[in-house]
């Protein structure tokens, strides 16, 4: 594993290379005592099933597989992957949905810089490291230009249609509009300029979730405080992802190769049908 740390991790995203480097740190533990060679299908199924935390073992087996497999590139090992047919633990879907109720809740309480990045995320149905690293720089005369930190995509994300703004472009515009003392080179960004770092993120969406459900309790409406307090930023992109009459377009504007995920996984307002009569 010491090669793929060095050869392979440095190459991803930030986010990947912490994920990655907490993954190996378990995968060590399991297996760096048992020569390569002698790795069954049977050790990787006692790895899946002692791992407590079910669902990060099926991110480390996925991981181990794939060092694996640059193992058998690198010469290290001939044998098959052990990995091959395993089954991994079963896996359910945050079917959360946020909302008209929720979302007014939050966002009547948050901060400016909160608004502008749920208005953001949720007109770009993009994900929340990707929303804190937009820039001014990346707006051109038709478009937000975007590059994915998960997957690398690039997106074009119109601003207007048939020369009319549309939603994002308004919004974007009127950004630019905001008199500021100063200016940022981030379009999300504080007061005094500074871009939201995850951590500041987190603390003003968590902040505003306790305001919106301490509300709803004065209100005495215990069960919307309830599911304000479920509500998690990274519930905004299938919050898009819902809204979108489309789901091809919902895929597109996600960045998923295939519409099976943004249907699966994304869409949680469930399929718009038809009664009988």
């Amino acid at each position: 594993m010491i090669g793929y740390l060095r050869d392979v991790v440095p190459a991803k995203a930030p986010e990947t290379q912490k994920d990655n480097n907490n993954s190996i740190k378990q995968l060590r533990n399991g297996f760096d005592s048992v020569p390569i060679d002698a790795i069954t299908p049977q050790h990787i199924a006692l790895y899946r099933d002692k791992r407590t935390a079910k669902v990060r073992a099926n991110r480390e087996v996925t991981l181990f597989s794939h060092i694996f497999n640059m193992a058998r590139e690198w010469g290290y090992t001939a044998k098959e992957n052990p990995c091959a047919g395993v089954r991994k633990n079963k896996e359910v879907p945050r079917d959360f949905y946020a909302d008209e109720e929720i979302w007014d809740a939050v966002y009547a309480v948050a901060v400016e810089e909160l608004k502008d990045a749920m208005d953001i995320a949720y007109l770009t149905g993009q994900r929340p490291g990707d929303v804190r690293k937009m820039k001014v720089t990346d707006l051109k005369s038709d478009a937000l230009m975007v590059k994915q930190g998960k997957t690398g995509k690039f997106l074009k994300i119109v601003l207007d249609e048939n020369g009319v703004l549309n939603g994002l472009g308004t919004l974007l515009e009127r950004l630019k509009a905001r008199d500021r003392k100063v200016k940022s080179v981030y379009i999300v960004a504080t007061p005094d300029g500074q871009p939201l770092t995850k951590g500041m993120m987190r603390l003003r969406f968590d902040d505003a979730r306790a305001k919106a459900a301490a509300k709803a309790e004065e209100a005495e409406n215990v069960e919307l405080a309830a599911r304000i307090r479920k509500f998690q930023f990274r519930d905004i992109r299938p919050k898009a992802a819902s809204e979108i009459k489309s789901l091809e377009d919902a895929s597109k504007l996600l960045g998923h190769t295939k519409t099976q995920i943004t249907k699966t996984v994304y869409r949680r307002t469930g399929e718009v049908v038809k009664p009988a009569k």
